[in-house]
């Protein structure tokens, strides 16, 4: 086991009720399995692209600017299956969305929101990730619905050394 998943982030968590959120991005199918391999791993690529390409920049109607959202969406069974990765910003309305975007809509749902400390972002992400998935239902605070889970990068999160982020994990209530 090497030193990344051996070590636990500290994480706070809370139960939330979000409701509906309407998001233009971009957007790639893939599952934990090929994210694990970098040869077959496509969210960096979808973040690169996004950044890259100034994707933001495009989106009109935003409702937080500045606000990013990392959303697992359309899970094929649970975390080990394909899921859709979708990255972009919340928005008012759908009207005059670019060529190239996508959109979705999350229906509202309870949430265990979880936040972590401050640390890399990477390391920070992927140690959330590596702790809410060997949660047991009752740890996690409810059952995982498997509609949309995300991550939300904003302020806290612009120096990447000393990123702030925040993870929903939606449940069944």
């Amino acid at each position: 086991m090497d030193a990344l998943t051996s070590k636990a982030c500290k994480m706070d968590k809370t139960i939330v009720i979000v409701p509906e959120i309407k998001l233009v991005g971009i957007t790639a199918r893939t599952n934990s399995t090929a994210e694990m391999n970098p040869a077959m791993a496509t969210i960096g690529l979808t973040m690169q692209k996004f950044f890259a390409e100034n994707i933001s920049e495009n989106i009109g109607n935003k409702k937080s600017p500045g606000k990013i959202l990392a959303v697992y969406t359309n899970y094929e069974s649970d975390f080990t299956g394909d899921y859709t990765y979708f990255l972009g910003q919340e928005v008012t309305s759908f009207d005059n969305v670019d060529e190239g975007c996508e959109t979705i809509t999350i229906p509202a749902q309870t949430y265990v929101k979880f936040t972590s400390d401050p640390g890399k972002m990477s390391d920070v992400v992927i140690q959330m990730w590596q702790q809410i998935w060997t949660m047991s239902s009752t740890a996690l605070g409810g059952e995982r619905a498997y509609i949309a889970d995300f991550e939300v990068y904003d302020e806290r999160s612009y120096d990447p050394n000393n990123a702030i982020v925040d993870v929903y994990i939606g449940i069944k209530k």
